[in-house]
């Protein structure tokens, strides 16, 4: 779905309120597919979009969180949406804690699962590190589902089936490898930590007790600072979201329920 300018989208359900699924870095719309229903109350629309230069989205050029932010933003608007609760699956949330900064009046409550509120120091050895697993093996001339072979299975929990595995291996092998590149390059200029205290809207925090991308101290530290914010924990590891689905359904119905639905009528 969409028009010409704005990213394309996927949607399950009907109603006056919506949450917007923004996906990781390794996903696209097509790996939300199955839980986007879950997370979707009766009376809500729920979106999930493929981001800039994944799946049927066209590349913006060039791509940092703020062109991804304001082609969020396209995309609010195409599909007449004047608020909706973004919930940001680990470079997802960073792209939702941008649009978060840049247009709050957008934006009535977010989900953060597995992200934090910046990369760290672009220089560092440990980022350098995590850059040179992420794109070295491109660089020496393995395709995206070779690199997805590798990275997938360390990301998940101990307890996460090889089924899930098997399909998220598929969602990233079919990502163009210069749109992950140009996204791992925007990953590590990311740094909001100085704008989480004057976040006003609701916001639930989701860790995964076995990620060790994004830790669960990190994100328990990320919640601390955001006036309205929650903190939950997930017995899975970094797609969580994805390994415990029911267990994330249920952190993101709790929450969706406890908002006040004040959003205006589009």
């Amino acid at each position: 779905m969409g028009d010409l300018d704005a990213p394309h989208w996927i949607e399950t359900g009907r109603g006056e309120r919506a949450l917007v699924f923004l996906h990781g870095v390794s996903g696209g719309a097509a790996g939300v597919i199955d839980i986007l229903p879950r997370l979707t109350p009766p009376g809500w629309r729920g979106l999930a979009w493929d981001m800039p230069g994944y799946g049927a989205s066209a590349p913006v050029e060039p791509m940092t969180f703020d062109s991804l932010a304001g082609a969020l933003v396209d995309l609010l608007d195409a599909a007449g949406l004047a608020q909706a609760v973004l919930v940001g699956h680990s470079f997802g949330g960073m792209v939702a804690l941008q649009a978060a900064v840049r247009f709050p009046e957008r934006i009535s409550g977010l989900v953060l699962a597995c992200c934090t509120p910046a990369f760290g120091a672009t220089g560092g050895p440990q980022q350098q590190a995590f850059l040179a697993r992420r794109l070295g093996p491109l660089d020496d001339g393995a395709s995206m589902r070779e690199l997805a072979i590798e990275l997938i299975p360390t990301m998940v929990g101990p307890a996460a089936d090889a089924e899930l595995v098997h399909d998220a291996v598929d969602v990233m092998a079919r990502i163009p490898a210069p749109s992950y590149r140009a996204a791992m390059q925007a990953l590590v200029h990311f740094d909001q930590r100085a704008a989480l205290p004057a976040l006003a809207m609701p916001t639930l925090v989701v860790a995964g007790r076995h990620d060790t991308v994004s830790t669960p101290a990190l994100l328990r530290r990320m919640a601390e600072r955001v006036p309205a914010a929650t903190y939950r924990e997930i017995d899975a590891g970094h797609l969580a979201p994805f390994e415990e689905p029911e267990a994330f359904a249920a952190a993101v119905g709790e929450f969706l329920a406890g908002l006040d639905h004040r959003m205006p009528v589009t």
